[in-house]
């Protein structure tokens, strides 16, 4: 028999997980939901201090209050914040747990507290302030209904279950955020799930290519042992689709789901397949951290910066602006008589914007210096999650930026990014934009989140009267260049660099 152990996120006890344990249950499975101490109703405090060790304690006391036996395996559920007290329980009884299914949340490390995973990037800092000033013993208020989103997408929460889910909610005991994690290794080789909430901003695809970048703290995720699912929903499926869910995790128990590739099993990764176009060997001119492909003609010539999506791990060999396709891009470029530049900015973590802003800012300025450039002709052409960088020179265009392209860009931060109050977010920024020239390149067959992304811009554009430019890849692929046939491409990115070259010299 599969037992089910469930233990919730932040500010929500035993009670959510109400329809999808008796959905286990009719299906032959035991379920426990674990009340956390200072949290759930049942489980009130008995002392002021309650922290992660507490709640590691209270999913352990339910593994072993669980029957041994050959037919009981145990599969723990964590969500959310849920996971960590799931792994620290798991570390400490790798013997008596089957599985562990991490729902819809990151990938806890040891000595790293669950603060580290609080979404919302502005609360994080001020939790972290707390921290430094000691505060170990306090409180986090719960959201207000209309604030959930600031712990993650509540897409196919109905009304009455967020309204449930408001008024069931109890403040987190700070230390229960604060305390690090610590884990031995003991668990290491248990079989572990990951179920992805799609409309949160993660799927099994966005991992892949994650995998494929080479990240070492990745590479593990594509064990045999490591499967993957993936809902159509917000952060919360338990509230959105218990009937789903409960049909993943026993899926999950049984050891289905999709496997992810090592690195190379699928041939060369995508993002270091060739450039569809055949394009002059120009040679680079290195500075720093930024590369010119500069023409053969006479006089200061316009310029085509590209900036390079992300996050990117900052371990990853080679480096974005030697990737093929940016190179080819630029060498495009010079091929019509313009300066190509791409360069390597800093964006290794979504809470590095700001130090990719910066980044691709210097690279802008010390292109502008350099004599063979035409410092008031100047294009930005941005890529994938890089396109949350666009917000700053749509906000407030210079006269220089003659232009400003996009290919299958991110123009919203997405749900669990917790960048939603930030300054980077080009739906709102595009209102601003005045005159400058906008061309999109649109991708058919987009991810959905992203797509989401997308579309809000375009209409937020179209409401605004600003001067876009559609350029549309009807069956492509976020990536397309490398991923998809060239006759499906090329008349796409032929037709959008003469608009930006157009927009350049005209």
């Amino acid at each position: 028999m599969t037992v089910f152990i469930m233990v919730a996120g932040v500010f929500t006890g035993a009670q959510v997980w109400q329809e999808t344990t008796a959905l286990l249950a009719a299906a032959g499975g035991e379920v426990h939901a674990v009340p956390l101490t200072g949290v759930d109703a049942a489980r009130p405090a008995a002392s002021a201090r309650i922290d992660l060790e507490t709640h590691i304690a209270d999913v352990i006391a339910v593994i072993d209050a669980v029957g041994a036996g050959s037919d009981r395996e145990i599969v723990l559920v964590g969500h959310d914040y849920g996971i960590h007290p799931v792994l620290g329980a798991a570390d400490r009884r790798p013997q008596r747990v089957a599985r562990v299914v991490y729902l819809d949340c990151g990938m806890p490390q040891n000595g790293v507290p669950a603060l580290a995973a609080v979404p919302d990037q502005a609360l994080r800092a001020q939790l972290a302030d707390r921290a430094q000033q000691g505060e170990k013993d306090g409180e986090l208020a719960p959201p207000a209904r209309d604030e959930w989103q600031r712990w993650g997408s509540t897409a196919g929460v109905c009304g009455a279950a967020l309204d449930r889910l408001t008024a069931l909610a109890a403040p987190q005991p700070l230390g229960t955020l604060f305390q690090p994690l610590r884990l031995t290794g003991a668990a290491a080789a248990v079989p572990t799930t990951g179920v992805l909430c799609t409309l949160n901003g993660v799927s099994v695809d966005l991992v892949q290519r994650l995998v494929d970048l080479g990240d070492p703290a990745l590479a593990a995720l594509t064990d045999p042992q490591v499967t993957f699912f993936e809902l159509p929903t917000g952060h919360w499926p338990m509230l959105s689709c218990a009937a789903a869910l409960a049909d993943v995790l026993l899926r999950a128990a049984a050891g289905e789901g999709r496997r992810l590739r090592p690195v190379g099993a699928g041939g060369t990764p995508a993002h270091l397949r060739p450039f569809p176009l055949d394009v002059p060997e120009l040679p680079r001119d290195r500075r720093g951290r930024v590369d010119l492909y500069v023409p053969d003609a006479e006089g200061p010539r316009p310029a085509v910066v590209f900036v390079h999506g992300g996050p990117v791990p900052a371990g990853a060999r080679p480096t974005p602006r030697d990737w093929p396709t940016l190179v080819g891009y630029a060498r495009l470029a010079a091929a019509e008589g313009m300066v190509g530049v791409t360069l390597d900015h800093r964006l290794h973590d979504v809470a590095d914007y700001e130090c990719a802003a910066a980044d691709v800012a210097g690279a802008v300025e010390l292109a502008r210096a350099d004599p063979r450039v035409d410092a008031d002709r100047v294009a930005l052409w941005f890529f994938s999650g890089g396109g949350l960088l666009t917000a700053d020179w749509l906000t407030r265009p210079p006269a220089w930026l003659r232009c400003l392209a996009a290919s299958y860009p991110i123009l919203a931060p997405l749900p669990n990014w917790g960048l939603a109050g930030s300054r980077f977010h080009p739906v709102r920024a595009v209102a601003h934009t005045g005159a400058l020239p906008v061309v999109l390149l649109r991708a058919g067959r987009e991810t959905p989140e992203i797509a989401a992304t997308v579309e809000a811009f375009v209409t937020a554009a179209e409401g605004c009267g600003a001067h876009l430019e559609l350029v549309d890849v009807p069956n492509g692929h976020h990536g397309f260049e490398t991923l998809d046939p060239p006759e499906e491409t090329l008349p796409a990115l032929r037709h959008a660099m003469r608009s930006v070259v157009t927009h350049l010299t005209g």
